[in-house]
């Protein structure tokens, strides 16, 4: 009725809608060349990180041939078995690198599995002088996806000590930055001519992007001594070394 119609408020309430989130998207981590390093004596040129590959993969690399001239090309599948190795001997040194190829064969018993591709190159000695590593999505059928190459720079790099720079005291202070692959700790090792470990510290890794560090390894020899300075990092996905670099220094009592 009119009466009722009357008694009704005149203004209702309105909803207010509640304020939208706006996303605004990370920085992205692109892999690019890092100002002031070398070049990585081991350059994975193809393929790249997380290609998608069939048997026979064609792998494709710029290397600086360590002092043996031995190269070492593996594939491991995602449990850390070793499933192909290929031996280059006397790969002849360059200051920049050569070009090098190797054909990889492989059989999975899935239909893809994720593997890595480790190059490891060897002094006169047989200590690892340089490892590096590409993680690839090994298929039993289908075509090859390749991906572009990572990061063409050492990822690491040393101020401190220089090449063959001799160092007295039993400590030696190592200072540089890194390039962290993963949150896996850096080990920094003093390893002797004989394979003997003469020093270890290790690095704690809060973040993948490029960090300073400078710690101090103690040692403890009793005559001149040259030893590799080896910074590593594991695989933080399947077992086994991820990359290596290395130099030497003379350790003096």
């Amino acid at each position: 009725t009119a009466t009722q119609l009357a008694s009704r408020p005149t203004e209702f309430p309105t909803l207010t809608p509640e304020p939208t989130l706006t996303f605004t998207p990370a920085p992205t981590f692109t892999p690019t060349s890092i100002p002031l390093h070398k070049s990585a004596a081991i350059e994975i040129q193809a393929p790249g990180p997380m290609s998608k590959m069939v048997s026979p993969i064609n792998l494709r690399m710029n290397i600086l041939a360590g002092d043996s001239g031995r190269v070492q090309i593996d594939l491991y599948g995602e449990d850390g078995r070793l499933l192909a190795r290929t031996l280059k001997r006397n790969v002849p040194t360059s200051n920049n690198g050569l070009l090098q190829t190797a054909r990889i064969t492989f059989e999975i018993p899935t239909a893809a599995e994720v593997g890595r591709i480790t190059i490891s190159t060897f002094d006169d000695e047989g200590r690892i002088q340089s490892l590096n590593s590409v993680r690839v999505l090994l298929l039993s059928s289908g075509i090859n996806e390749i991906t572009p190459a990572g990061n063409p720079s050492e990822p690491v790099g040393v101020v401190e000590p220089v090449l063959e720079e001799p160092v007295s005291g039993g400590v030696l202070t190592v200072r540089g930055d890194v390039w962290p692959f993963n949150l896996q700790p850096v080990i920094l090792e003093l390893i002797d001519p004989e394979g003997r470990s003469l020093g270890l510290r290790i690095l704690s890794v809060t973040t993948i992007q490029p960090q300073l560090f400078e710690t101090t390894i103690p040692y403890e020899v009793t005559e001149p001594t040259t030893a590799r300075l080896t910074i590593r990092q594991d695989d933080d996905r399947m077992p086994g070394l991820f990359y290596v670099y290395s130099q030497e220094v003379l350790l003096n009592p």
